[in-house]
């Protein structure tokens, strides 16, 4: 399966979902740091990952997940 496939299978999801903005393969990698935050996992692990080079793309995913430092 080439990318531009990836990307017409979860377009024509979208549509047939009825969801009212276009949806793209990047929102699925967004889900799943969002996820593994609510997960209260690692940033560095959720940092690794998602690959990100830099840890402050990561930290976005964690900051809506205030409850992850609640016992900290």
């Amino acid at each position: 399966m080439t990318a531009d496939n990836v990307r017409k299978l979860v377009t024509e999801a979208g549509i047939e979902a009825k969801l009212k903005f276009p949806v793209h393969p990047h929102m699925l990698r967004h889900a799943a740091g969002y996820r593994l935050a609510n997960q209260v996992r690692d940033t560095r692990s959720i940092q690794g990952f998602l690959g990100h080079r830099n840890i402050t793309h990561t930290v976005k995913y964690t900051d809506l997940a205030p409850d992850r430092f609640k016992d900290f």
